[in-house]
């Protein structure tokens, strides 16, 4: 994809969203759209499978706040004619003819000056710095590696948009740490030509209105410009007979199975990045990324401490003797069972920190939360009613809600008197 074919798509339009369209809405369109046209959901339909690349490649930049605000940035000062577009003879704020040249230079010659749009673009075209050549990593999809280096070097490659899929996991898996396999469809180097985009056998050519550059020179007036050949659309090169299999592209579905690390403590709806696992770029060009949104599933024992994640929870039922006489009782963890004392007078609802019964990270490790939970039996042996009958009549004498009476009455007396 050429320069002038990355800023010309409309990325909003392409996910059905609104410019100034949140960050959720803009997930939640994607995911849709990722959905309904998935290979997997439409298997050999050609235009759904296009679909699915154009919104990944437009959720790859949108999804990214300083990727949108550059792609928004850049859209905003060619579409509004401040630069006479690509390859144009636009004027600018002074009223001098403006250049491609001109666009990219630090200082801009011009009397309202772009101040260097090498600088806004940056971002987005991998880091242009000027006129001058270089490497860079393009996050957007749009471009790739090589910079603009003076407009004549060697062709960028495009890199591959981000790709997104879930995962779900059990509490365990998710506490300890799992290593899974993940098969998913999705585009990826096409297998038959290794992703020349040209049929086994041949290569693809050089192209000769470019000479490999990617790019074309053409005067106008005093000034001399260059943009992207229109021939092999900036890429440097021609295939005369494409892959049978994925029609030129050098990027083709079919299922494939990785393996994902899943590191200790990961919290439901955490995203996992799997550098280079994404689509690839096209004609060889580098791969993106693939984000693993992961989903725990509840555990019926244990549950994850809203402070700490890394602390672990239990609700453990206990018998009124215990609390008042205190014991020593048997409690689970993910590792197996251990003894817990439980202190004479504990109440219903006090909580024992267990150490070192948590999520076991590399640097640190959690504990485990103990709640202590009054049993209550629903119904009674008439041995154990008429023992609690006698309990009742020992402890007459006793108010637990003493206290509160007593207060209630003292912020009574203290207003009657007031008034």
């Amino acid at each position: 994809m050429s320069n002038r074919d990355w800023l010309e798509k409309d990325f909003y339009r392409e996910l059905g969203v609104a410019k100034d369209a949140p960050a959720d809405e803009i997930k939640k369109a994607y995911r849709k759209i990722a959905r309904e046209n998935h290979p997997d959901a439409k298997p050999g339909d050609t235009k759904a499978e296009a679909r699915f690349k154009a919104a990944g490649e437009a959720y790859g930049v949108l999804s990214d706040p300083a990727k949108r605000k550059e792609y928004d940035e850049a859209r905003t000062l060619f579409a509004g004619g401040r630069f006479g577009g690509f390859g144009g003879g636009g004027r600018s704020a002074g009223g001098q003819g403006g250049g491609f040249e001109d666009l990219f230079a630090g200082g801009g010659r011009s009397g309202g000056g772009a101040g260097g749009l090498g600088d806004l673009l940056g971002g987005i075209f991998g880091g242009m710095g000027g006129m001058g050549g270089g490497t860079a990593t393009d996050p957007t999809g749009g471009m790739g590696t090589g910079g603009m280096g003076g407009f004549g070097g060697v062709p960028r490659q495009r890199r591959g948009a981000d790709v997104e899929t879930e995962v779900r996991i059990d509490f365990a898996e998710a506490v300890n740490g799992a290593t899974l396999p993940l098969r998913l469809t999705s585009p990826m180097t096409c297998g038959t030509c290794d992703g020349s985009g040209a049929k086994p056998g041949t290569t693809p050519r050089t192209c000769t209105r470019c000479g490999g550059a990617g790019l074309v020179s053409r005067s106008q007036g005093a000034f001399a410009f260059s943009e992207p050949c229109p021939d092999c659309r900036g890429s440097g090169h021609l295939v005369d007979d494409p892959c049978p299999e994925c029609g030129g592209d050098g990027v083709s579905s079919r299922p494939r199975t990785i393996t994902i690390r899943v590191p200790a403590g990961v919290e439901d709806g955490q995203r996992i990045r799997l550098a280079g696992k994404g689509q690839p770029g096209p004609a060889g060009g580098p791969s993106g990324d693939l984000y693993v949104i992961v989903h725990v599933s509840t555990d019926a024992v244990f549950g994850r401490s809203a402070k700490n994640p890394d602390d672990l929870t239990l609700a453990l039922p206990v018998t009124y003797p215990e609390l008042v006489r205190g014991a020593t009782v048997t409690v689970p963890t993910l590792d197996g069972r251990i003894s817990l004392k439980v202190p004479p007078g504990s109440s219903a609802g006090r909580t024992l920190r267990v150490r070192g019964r948590g999520v076991k990270r590399k640097d640190r490790t959690g504990d485990l939360l103990v709640t202590l939970e009054l049993a209550v039996p629903a119904r009674l042996s008439s041995e154990a009613s008429d023992a609690l009958d006698a309990y009742a009549r020992a402890t007459a004498d006793h108010d637990p809600r003493a206290h509160l009476t007593e207060r209630a009455d003292r912020a009574h007396a203290d207003k009657e008197a007031a008034s």
